[in-house]
């Protein structure tokens, strides 16, 4: 499915001709997000089902991701700090709709994931602290001499009879929900992008692949995949990870060229890297 068709971004006299009319006299440290692009022959991006953005660290991959969710008001979870420029920039951008966004589109950054994963681990530990406490509950409560003086008090007398015909293991577990970490950080990590991502929706994803293992990786390529193929999704994903730059029929743009190309996953230098390391290595498997 598609939602987004293309986005174009100011070229390198438009740049200019803006720093001209608005920043005079006036001394910043960073103009960002204006100066990534120009120079690097990218001006538009247009898009399949799924579009990949490639690069290494600085290549701008990110800031994309950024500016195409401010321009199409697709909405996040985590508080971005935009500069002095980033509305001007996103301004003078452009972008063109095969059909309107739907309202469940969303960008999903490490930022969302890494303070769901801290939340759940907040969680755990006020459980903990309260299941220590029950501990000490049952135990006043199985052994107390408690009777019941008032209709007040009804509460109290479940809690004792509960106490004195259940284990202590059984009492707190009654008392207490279970805990979150059942799932480890990479599962829990995996878990947001699902419950995340639904049916009918653009889905800017930054580097998905943080704290997710080899295996979890792949098992969110195949959810990407049928996502695409057959829940009317669209993604555009920032990402270095070999796992998802092989997502299958994926437009990918390598910001590391000069002029930004479209290539094959197994062009890319980093693919490439882990090919020959592996392949070096063959005969220790």
């Amino acid at each position: 499915m598609m939602y987004l068709d293309q986005f174009t971004f100011p070229d390198g006299d438009r740049e200019f001709g803006f720093f001209l009319d608005n920043v005079k006299r006036t001394c910043y440290d960073s103009y960002y997000p204006f100066q990534v692009l120009p120079g690097r022959g990218l001006e538009r991006l247009d898009f399949d089902p799924i579009t990949i953005l490639y690069g290494g660290n600085g290549s701008g991959k990110s800031t994309l991701l950024n500016v195409i969710a401010e321009k199409a008001g697709i909405p996040r979870d985590s508080i971005y700090n935009k500069s002095n420029f980033f509305p001007d920039y996103v301004t003078m951008c452009g972008m063109e709709l095969k059909t309107a966004l739907p309202a469940n589109s969303r960008i999903i950054t490490s930022d969302d994931v890494f303070d769901y994963m801290l939340n759940i681990r907040n969680l755990n530990e006020g459980i903990d602290r309260k299941r220590e406490e029950l501990f000490g509950d049952y135990l006043e409560a199985k052994y107390s001499q408690f009777q019941l003086k008032s209709l007040a008090d009804y509460e109290q007398l479940k809690r004792v009879n509960n106490a004195r015909f259940k284990t202590q293991s059984r009492f707190v577990r009654s008392e207490l929900m279970d805990n979150a970490r059942e799932y480890s950080n990479g599962e829990n990590a995996f878990r947001y992008f699902t419950e995340k991502i639904e049916e009918k929706g653009l889905y800017l994803l930054d580097e998905p692949e943080n704290s997710l293992s080899p295996k979890r990786q792949l098992e969110l390529m195949k959810f990407i995949e049928d996502s695409a193929r057959f829940w009317q999704c669209q993604f555009i994903i920032a990402t270095h990870s070999p796992f998802l730059l092989a997502l299958r029929e994926a437009k990918i743009y390598d910001l590391d060229e000069n002029p930004v190309t479209v290539k094959r996953w197994t062009e890319l230098e980093n693919v490439r890297i882990y090919y020959d390391f592996f392949k070096g290595h063959q005969n220790e498997f």
